[in-house]
């Protein structure tokens, strides 16, 4: 039984799927104070979230049983992200339930802005018929600059285009070929501010689109020009934008958002110039049914299912492509195992993996974390994951390097996963067969042919006549079933290895034995933890444990 938590309003009916699945409990408590909040998280397996409840690093400590944190919504900047992501929680949330609620309330703003549509009713209400105060003007043949064409971004920009509006779009991603289907004008921001009569903006807040819009870019603005932000607060530099505003150079904003909610500074609120609202933009029931419903479905698939669709501290990867790398995920978790093992169990400094083949025409970010997983596993346990384990990488000093080449290696797909500490290094190359399964196929310099089984014995010897007869006499005599044998060689004569599959872990005193046979060089037991068990982002509370 899962327990999830919701502490904003969230729509009943959205709930739904979660509050009648019979092995899912929810509990409502909007507007928790934080501290109680902090009393009561250790308690949950999943927690939804709008934008009121800060999910902050300090609360994430306290949450030794949090695997899912859900904001019913776009952004996620009031989630602490890296401390989730370094606690191993994933953080997903509704990407495209809000598009076209967010859309049309900028395009509300944005005609209120150019008819002064509050201002008037806020007169009229009061009983005072002006008609000459609230001369508008018309968004016909004017321009748009669009900052950020991002799935709002791009509705707003086809809906301006029935007003007759011409579009300038700025993003990083938008390409020449995007922009002429759309029928509109790739521009740079510096460009947009020069011939826009209006200006939305679209982007989300990070660090290089805080206060973007300030006193520097509003100065290089047509004079006259309008601002409408219905995305994130803090893109807009405030205090520049009502600078702006008064000396006459803006003629007025449209807000939804803002640096600080709920908004307080009354150089925004009592501004006529100024058109606020209380972040609105996703405020719809059909929105606000729609994000409840995808984060709800999505809990059930990752709690149920192991399937992760929008995380925005994982991969993203369509249903087919992991279908595709499905095998190769398992395998990848067991080389991870094997390879650390090999380094004589040292924690590495460097690793590298190659792919080969038809995997490099493939998104193979899911199993190199995977493949990474496997590595950090042997020393930290469960306490890496998938959401972490890059994380993990750096906060241990260990550089990885990832390559692709589409030579094929004489099989279709095939991965060589290497691990270096100082002088030492140890390497697997293995591919999945159809038909046939995973196959180790190369152990450090030496081909084999051996399928993964829980428990392989590594054993590095001379090439000499009668050393298997030795191994197998030996370990029937302490009554070790061998499932499977395979001897790999670079000349003859020269040193080879022996891997053979058993039914069962050997003793440490068998392990002496055995290294007591002449010729024979090494002798170690390889075991791999997750063979029958591993499922990809598999989330396991009782096991997880907080870094």
């Amino acid at each position: 039984m899962y327990k999830v938590l919701v502490t904003d309003g969230i729509s009943n009916t959205g709930l739904k799927s979660l509050l009648e699945h019979p092995n899912f409990v929810v509990d409502r408590q909007p507007t928790l104070p934080v501290e109680e909040l902090k009393t009561i998280i250790g308690n949950y397996d999943a927690l939804i979230v709008r934008s009121q409840t800060k999910v902050t690093g300090e609360l994430l400590e306290v949450a030794g049983r949090l695997r899912v944190i859900a904001r019913a919504g776009v952004g996620v900047d009031n989630i602490d992200v890296n401390a989730a992501t370094r606690k191993g929680i994933i953080v997903i949330n509704a990407p495209g339930a809000n598009t076209i609620a967010a859309t049309e309330h900028t395009l509300a703003m944005m005609l209120s802005l150019a008819r002064k549509i509050p201002q008037a009713h806020k007169k009229t209400s009061n009983g005072e018929w002006d008609r000459n105060s609230f001369k508008g003007v018309e968004l016909y043949k004017k321009t748009l600059g669009v900052i950020g064409m991002g799935k709002i971004g791009t509705e707003v920009a086809k809906r301006a285009k029935s007003f007759g509006m011409n579009i300038l779009g700025f993003d990083p991603y938008l390409t020449e070929e995007r922009a002429q289907k759309l029928g509109m004008t790739k521009a740079s921001l510096d460009l947009i501010a020069q011939e826009s009569d209006f200006i939305t903006i679209h982007t989300p807040l990070t660090n290089d689109t805080r206060g973007i819009i300030n006193d520097e870019y509003l100065s290089k603005t047509k004079k006259g020009v309008r601002f409408v932000n219905c995305a994130r607060g803090g893109i807009i530099d405030e205090k520049a934008l009502v600078r702006a505003i008064q000396s006459g150079h803006v003629a007025g904003a449209a807000l939804d958002v803002f640096e600080k909610e709920p908004v307080a500074d009354p150089e925004l609120l009592e501004n006529p110039n100024i058109i606020v609202t209380p972040h609105l933009g996703a405020s719809t029931v059909e929105a606000q049914e729609k994000v409840a419903q995808e984060v709800s479905a999505e809990i059930i698939e990752i709690f149920e299912s192991q399937s992760i669709q929008h995380a925005v501290n994982m991969p993203q990867m369509s249903g087919e492509t992991q279908a595709k790398l499905q095998p190769y995920l398992l395998l990848g978790d067991q080389m991870g195992q094997l390879v650390i093992q090999l380094l004589n169990k040292q924690a590495p400094t460097k690793i590298e993996i190659n792919y080969y083949g038809d995997l490099v025409n493939e998104d193979t970010e899911l199993l190199t974390r995977t493949l990474l997983k496997g590595v950090l596993s042997y020393h930290l346990s469960d306490s890496v994951n998938l959401i972490n384990a890059l994380h993990l990488l750096k906060e241990q000093g260990v550089s990885h390097n990832v390559v692709k080449n589409a030579t094929n290696k004489g099989f279709a797909n095939y991965m060589e996963l290497s691990v270096s500490q100082g002088n030492e290094t140890a390497k697997i190359g293995a591919t999945v067969l159809n038909g046939y399964g995973a196959r180790i196929l190369k152990i450090n310099q030496y081909r084999i042919d051996v399928k993964p089984e829980k428990y392989l014995l590594y054993i590095k010897h001379r090439d000499v006549p009668g050393m298997i007869g030795k191994v197998g006499s030996l370990l029937g005599d302490h009554s070790i079933n061998i499932g499977t044998m395979q001897v790999g060689r670079t000349e003859v004569g020269g040193e080879a290895i022996m891997v053979l599959t058993l039914d069962k872990t050997l003793s440490p005193n068998v392990i002496r034995v055995l290294k007591m046979i002449d010729g024979l060089n090494e002798a170690q037991v390889l075991e791999l933890s997750t063979v029958d068990s591993f499922e990809p982002g598999r989330l396991e509370p009782e096991k997880v444990e907080s870094i």
